[in-house]
């Protein structure tokens, strides 16, 4: 049934006779239609998607901490509108205090955990997931901020930097000299003489330690807004106690109530990527249902007639960006702008504040039609994340996108020569001129049309590859879905339940029942993966299934080929029975054996094989798997005693409620050093691992019947599938996005996307919900009838070109092939990325990359030694 939205008539103002109609113009389905008369506005849609957001907790709530009582006392929100160029200070560290702006902090301190895992104080038993990575986050910015030297410590209780790389980017900080404390402060108190704040906390070996600051910042928690908790109340969703948006693991993004799907921090506290993901798999499940009305309501987008500026002489805009203090406080960003107005061909040069902002474009665009630019040159960023953002700028004000140069004064100049603002500037100064002197020989290039095969490739027939199989299939998309063992369903078929208590084995059953029945689906069981050829948009791949072979078409591709537990090579590990892994006791839970009950003594250890040297990373479930388990095991034998050593415990977000479970059942935690890592030495019957305890200060021993391992979640070999699908790995194995945050779920190749362990170790609802949000990018592409290529792709000169091969050798996607008959090269523009490797390898220079030839780049060089 279509769900009615109902609008406020107090606070429509075109209601109110100011006749706004946003709505109307905005609504892409044409479902808003306004008469004078109306006193009553209603949509009607087929499904509701919530991401309404978070507040930050008040610390002011707490008495201890000293908030409001001292300006120097800040949240972390606060801090980081300190650091931002549009913050208070114009993104300069200086003291809250110090009206003035002239005082820079010597010592920093950043508490962790203030409004989360605190039923007593707060009522947030959750954890809040972000803080320890903002923390650290912000304490790298802090003495990036500054030239002087700055003292940064962090006090936690738990490391929580369970993301992908979030580990090594705690050692990058503790490389900068930033301390981790491990103490939850007691007291924030301002000093008498108003000279800093005073800390007051018991350090690990239990003495009591004042340490003063200049600036305190309070790590806050994520809390939901009244405004959600009230719009949850009308529209008839169920919450959990702290006001999230109730969800399930096996249906992360879907409500209580059917048709209404929720995102992003609404169902619990998260990160960025994970946001982002689930924003990709919200789309995709609001869309399943309605998948039948896809383009009944479509309006195309009007673009501009693009202007033949070919035989016009070259009028350069120049636009510098500032980018607070990530460009300007280093670079003298006016004497940048005032440089370029003296550049040849440069009839325009401006600063902005910040250059990709929406209304900077837009001014840009109006700039370029009102000068009549012919040619643009942007010296901010990365071109890597901003370089389409302003080629869709330049088509939107008529002119071909390819006629734009971008200099990079952001990770080539002010990040690399931030302690050297004279030297950064003149660098900054020639990018520009080398810019400029590119952009006189930029010439309009053009792409086009090919149709796109609508039909996708899942690989991998675990959780995450059926789901996505399943939710391309219900989109209406013919799917291929290939598995290389002979059963689906991947490591969930070993695992017992989720820390929601949920059956992991039922559900799975009835995946592979939808599969199974689906006539959309295409099933390839025993089957790998031998050749893939082609691009975006039509691909064709050969399946093996035994000793036959099949080639299929399809548009894009979904990699989920999982990951594995590690079989470690310590504390025993297949020397004796008593030790087991995480699926080695979750195989004796689902059985029932009687080996649980008859346990007198049961000890896991945890970080097992990770985060260490060799393998850095953190397998991110393995903390919620053994008190999970050992909760299991609690309810079969109460009177088993049982021990968890751990390094930090990371069950983060809602999962902290089970860590807090666990000790109220009696479950004991000790903390271990990975220098000083736990002894075990075996016994009839049993194992005993000795270690020491940090509050006690002593060796401690236990007896244990069992002894389960938390080993690391490592990569497949998948070596020979990146080759296959031209994608990159990680040095861990992991498979390589294209952008952390932006793209989480996109490869840097155009039409392949990736999900589940695969991508890194993750639980099953996140899993679930990045396959969902693989489903939703994919379909960007299935739902196009055609595809662009061409622009920046390499082209043959046949009369230069002698038939070396050379350029077929290096090529990496495969996009060039020998015309055996007039022995030259030959360049598929569709298969072609233009990576250049071509133009640079050919001896000949037969080969030139468009947007990148010889001339070009000549012109750089050229400029590049003129001072």
């Amino acid at each position: 049934m279509p769900l009615k939205y109902a609008i406020d008539d107090t606070q429509c103002i075109y209601l109110n006779k100011k006749k706004c109609g946003v709505c109307e113009k905005l609504c892409p389905a044409g479902a808003i239609n306004f008469e004078d008369t109306k006193e009553e506005l209603s949509l009607h849609v087929g499904s509701i998607i919530l991401s309404t957001g978070f507040n930050s907790f008040d610390p002011s709530e707490l008495d201890n901490l000293g908030f409001n009582q001292h300006p120097d006392i800040v949240t972390s929100m606060g801090f980081e509108r300190i650091l931002s160029a549009t913050g208070p200070s114009g993104g300069q560290l200086c003291l809250p205090s110090d009206k003035k702006q002239t005082i820079h902090p010597q010592k920093i301190a950043w508490l962790q955990c203030v409004g989360s895992r605190d039923e007593n104080k707060c009522n947030n038993g959750y954890c809040s997931s972000v803080c320890c990575m903002y923390a650290v986050k912000q304490s790298i910015m802090a003495k990036d901020h500054t030239k002087d030297p700055l003292d940064c410590a962090i006090f936690y209780m738990d490391m929580r930097t369970q993301g992908k790389d979030f580990d090594k980017y705690v050692d990058t900080a503790e490389k900068k000299g930033v301390r981790f404390i491990r103490s939850k402060v007691h007291t924030a108190v301002p000093c008498t003489d108003k000279n800093g704040i005073s800390l007051m906390y018991v350090d690990e070996s239990g003495h009591i330690e004042n340490e003063v600051f200049d600036i305190v910042v309070l790590s806050t928690g994520l809390e939901i807004g009244k405004a959600s908790v009230e719009l949850a109340k009308i529209m008839g969703i169920k919450t959990d106690r702290y006001h999230f948006i109730k969800t399930d693991s096996f249906n992360p993004v879907s409500t209580s109530s059917p048709g209404i799907y929720a995102c992003g921090v609404l169902t619990g506290a998260k990160d960025i990527p994970q946001s982002v993901m689930e924003a990709s798999s919200a789309a995709a499940a609001a869309t399943e249902n309605i998948a039948l009305a896809r383009h009944t309501k479509t309006k195309k987008i009007t673009i501009p007639q693009e202007r033949d500026a070919t035989r016009e002489f070259p009028k350069i805009g120049v636009f510098v960006c500032n980018c607070g203090t990530n460009i300007g406080g280093v670079i003298d960003v006016p004497g940048v702008v005032e440089y370029a107005r003296t550049l040849p061909g440069v009839i325009y040069a401006e600063e902005n504040l910040f250059t990709c902002s929406q209304d900077t474009q837009d001014k840009m665009a109006d700039v370029i039609k009102q000068k009549g630019l012919n040619k643009v040159v942007v010296a901010a960023c990365s071109p890597k994340t901003h370089e389409g953002l302003f080629r869709q700028t330049l088509v939107n004000a008529g002119l071909n996108k390819h006629l734009f140069e971008m200099a990079n004064i952001r990770n080539q100049d002010s990040w690399v020569h931030s302690t050297q603002p004279e030297q950064a500037t003149q660098k900054a100064k020639d990018l520009v001129r080398m810019a400029v002197a590119k952009s006189f020989l930029l010439a309009p290039l053009f792409e086009s049309q090919l149709p796109v095969t609508q039909a996708g490739l899942v690989v991998g027939g675990g959780i995450a590859g059926m789901t996505a199989a399943l939710s391309l299939a219900r989109q209406g998309f013919l799917v291929s879905l290939v598995e290389k063992n002979q059963n689906l369903g991947g490591n969930a078929r070993l695992l017992n339940r989720t820390y929601l208590d949920e059956d992991i084995g039922s559900y799975v059953k009835q995946l592979i029942q939808d599969i199974q029945k689906n006539d959309l689906i295409n099933l390839f069981l025993g089957s790998t993966i031998k050749q893939v050829s082609g691009f975006v948009g039509n691909f064709k791949t050969t399946i093996v299934t035994g000793e036959s072979e099949k080639q299929i078409s399809h548009g894009v591709a979904i990699l989920a080929v999982g990951a594995k537990e590690s079989k470690p090579d310590e504390y025993l590990y297949g020397k004796h029975p008593s030790v087991l892994t995480h699926l080695d006791l979750d195989a004796l839970l689902k059985k029932g054996t009687p080996r649980i009950k008859k346990a007198g003594n049961i000890l896991f250890i945890q970080c097992v094989g990770s985060r260490n040297e060799a393998y850095p990373y953190c397998s991110k479930v393995c903390c919620t798997h053994s008190i999970k388990s050992a909760i299991e095991i609690k309810k079969i034998n109460p009177e088993a005693n049982i021990f968890i050593l751990y390094r930090d415990i990371r069950t983060y977000g809602k999962r902290e409620l089970i860590y807090k479970q666990a000790r109220d059942l009696g479950i004991l935690f000790f903390r271990y050093d990975p220098e000083n890592k736990p002894i075990v030495t075996p016994y009839e019957g049993y194992v005993s691992a000795e270690f020491n305890d940090p509050i006690l200060e002593r060796r401690v021993s236990v007896d244990a019947d069992i002894l389960c391992l938390a080993s690391r979640i490592e990569a497949n070999n998948n070596k020979k599938l990146s080759q296959a699908f031209k994608v990159a790995c990680d040095s861990d194995g992991w498979l390589l996005e294209a952008h952390q945050k932006l793209r989480p779920v996109d490869f840097a190749t155009d039409g392949i996307f990736l999900c589940g362990m695969a991508h890194y170790p993750k639980p099953i609802d996140e899993s679930i919900a990045q396959a969902k949000a693989a489903a939703s990018r994919a379909i960007t592409t299935l739902a196009k009838d055609t595809i662009s290529v061409g622009g920046i792709v390499s082209k043959v000169n046949a009369r230069l070109c002698s038939g070396c091969e050379a350029c077929i050798e290096v090529c990496p996607y495969g996009a060039i092939a020998m015309d055996i008959k007039n022995h030259v090269a030959l360049i598929n523009s569709a298969l072609c990325k233009g990576c250049g490797a071509c133009a640079a390898t050919c001896p000949s220079e037969a080969l030139t990359l468009d947007g990148f030839n010889n001339e070009q780049l000549y012109a750089q060089i050229k400029s590049a030694m003129t001072v």
